[in-house]
């Protein structure tokens, strides 16, 4: 499959689905567009037993596609950046302290408790995972998903203020996790664990990320306030996150970090004298059509994962006990602080629920898991990253406006 035909397919995809979805189904776009997909690759899936498709030439066209790579190295760096863009830094500062809390302290804890406990269960279910490939699973869960976030939680009609709190976590902690994912993956390459390594790795990805971050945005900004041309400053606005997010992973820094602060600045610091009235508004024209387009193809993309996954009766009793796992380690992240540190992250208990069940994953997960090395642990691994990214979205995802409004 070349690269055209399959940008055809995935918009045509898109266009079909999103229409469909307005017209008659009526969901939360993320939530439609995944639901659809997701049929569809069923339908892909079970036709070797009623209809007679080339399904192993359509899974194997799939597998070219490389999804892992499209998510990781095209539409993060756009979808972080429109995300931080849209987003209030004055709303985030006043939660900053449970953001820092759950964003840093939140994933390494998360990832530590999912993986003692996949660990313990793949131990009794026979599959024998190795510890290290337990902890990958942990980081790349444990972050929730800007994306999935955004897209279905901005609409929920959860209060103010903790929506604040779960999208300034999604948008910082999905850099952590990537970090963290990465430290480990080097170490599963190198063979050997060191704790002064892993920390050295940590730091360069996640202080680097901020730093260049911080670097990149501040060069925008002059750029952008010495001119007063939108079509000028849309495209330096793209080249910035294009090129931006290129040379973070090229030279081994977060550049999903760099993104979110860097999109934090454009959207945020002395925004008035960097662009005109008519500026702004065709800059976060442009943007929010980027990110709308862009999830509705990335939504599509990892619903199709599903085709591409070879099932066994004890990988999805696995993947369906993962879910629980997520779900325990976000209630205990949630509540350890929150019963230890009261006046810190100042949550009453219904706040507490919503930011449990608000924790949503996403197509972050999964290219972080298609990421890893060939193996039947990888399939273990995608079939639980598969259950919870599915319930995530689908459930989660079409409940969490409910919870909002229960007393």
């Amino acid at each position: 499959m070349n690269i055209y035909f399959a940008v055809v397919t995935l918009i045509c995809l898109s266009a079909g689905f999103a229409y469909i979805n307005q017209k008659f189904l009526k969901l939360p776009f993320v939530i439609g567009l995944f639901l659809l997909s997701t049929i569809l690759s069923l339908i892909v899936f079970s036709s070797r037993l009623w209809l007679n498709l080339p399904y192993d030439d359509i899974k194997q066209a799939i597998a070219n596609v490389k999804i892992d790579k499209i998510i990781l190295d095209v539409l993060l760096g756009f979808l972080l950046f429109a995300g931080a863009m849209h987003t209030n830094w004055e709303g985030l500062k006043k939660q900053i302290k449970p953001i820092a809390v759950f964003a840093l302290g939140g994933v390494l804890l998360s990832t530590i408790i999912i993986a003692g406990l996949l660990f313990g269960i793949s131990q009794l279910l026979q599959l024998h995972l190795d510890f290290i490939y337990c902890l990958l699973f942990g980081a790349l869960i444990s972050p929730t998903d800007p994306i999935a976030v955004l897209g279905i939680l901005t609409k929920a009609n959860v209060p103010k203020k903790t929506e604040e709190k779960i999208v300034g976590e999604s948008l910082f902690n999905d850099g952590v996790g990537v970090v963290v994912f990465i430290a480990l993956l080097d170490t599963l390459n190198s063979g050997n664990f060191s704790f002064s390594h892993f920390g050295l790795l940590f730091l360069e990805e996640a202080v680097g990320g901020i730093v260049a971050g911080l670097i990149l945005g501040y060069c925008l900004h002059l750029f952008l306030k010495s001119i007063d041309h939108y079509e000028t400053e849309i495209l330096l606005t793209l080249a910035f996150v294009m090129g931006g997010y290129a040379l973070c992973n090229y030279i081994h820094i977060s550049g999903a970090l760099a993104m979110v602060v860097m999109g934090l600045m454009v959207g945020n610091y002395k925004q008035n004298l960097a662009m005109s009235d008519t500026t702004k508004e065709y800059v976060h024209k442009f943007w929010e059509l980027v990110d709308v387009i862009l999830n509705a193809i990335l939504f599509i993309l990892i619903a199709f994962v599903l085709i591409v996954i070879d099932f066994k009766r004890s990988y999805i009793l696995l993947g369906l006990i993962s879910i629980f796992i997520v779900l325990l380690s976000r209630t205990i992240i949630v509540y350890f602080p929150h019963l230890l540190f009261p006046k810190l992250l100042k949550l009453d208990n219904k706040e507490a629920k919503l930011i449990i069940w608000g924790g949503l994953r996403g197509g972050l997960s999964l290219a972080l898991v298609l990421s890893l090395p060939d193996s039947e642990t990888k399939n273990i691994l995608l079939i639980a990253t598969y259950f919870c990214v599915l319930f995530s979205i689908v459930i989660q995802g079409l409940t969490i406006e409910k919870l909002a409004k229960s007393g």
